[in-house]
């Protein structure tokens, strides 16, 4: 299989290091491009107002620090993005736009009523993506994603 373009979705839960490490090991090793990709979730807000800066600052701050991470493991070509919507078809979407080859995302094990309930992001993003998907199981330490890959 020929790599071109590996989509990485994160949601800056204590796994997103590990998952980075993991598809930067892989983006380095095959010369792919690396996608990294954060949905922000629409918000119940009583007062209709939508988030303030602070908390795009903060994500926009989070994902420059993983994209220096998958610099630093060697990967050429290291890209951010974030979108607003539901996580699972932003993820599809964005898949399709860039024409990635691959997804890499995490799972978080959600089992039973949680799962019943919330939904499952990478289940979703599993059943729908018309290109293959890797799931990786959480937890991942940085360290180790690099030797795994």
């Amino acid at each position: 299989m020929n790599l071109s373009t590996i989509l990485c979705p994160l949601d800056f839960s204590a796994a997103s290091a590990g998952l980075v490490a993991y598809a930067a090991a892989l983006a380095a090793a095959t010369g792919a491009e690396l996608r990294l990709l954060h949905v922000c979730e629409p918000q119940e807000d009583p007062t209709g107002q939508q988030p303030d800066a602070k908390v795009f600052g903060s994500c926009r701050d989070r994902m420059q620090a993983l994209q220096a991470s998958a610099e630093q493991a060697g990967v050429a070509r290291v890209h951010t993005g974030m979108v607003r919507g539901e996580a699972a078809p932003e993820i599809v979407a964005e898949a399709d736009r860039q024409q990635a080859d691959l997804i890499v995302i995490g799972a978080h094990g959600q089992t039973g009523l949680t799962r019943f309930l919330m939904g499952n992001t990478a289940e979703i993003v599993l059943r729908t993506a018309r290109c293959a998907t890797l799931l990786v199981r959480a937890p991942l330490q940085p360290e180790t994603a690099a030797a795994q890959a």
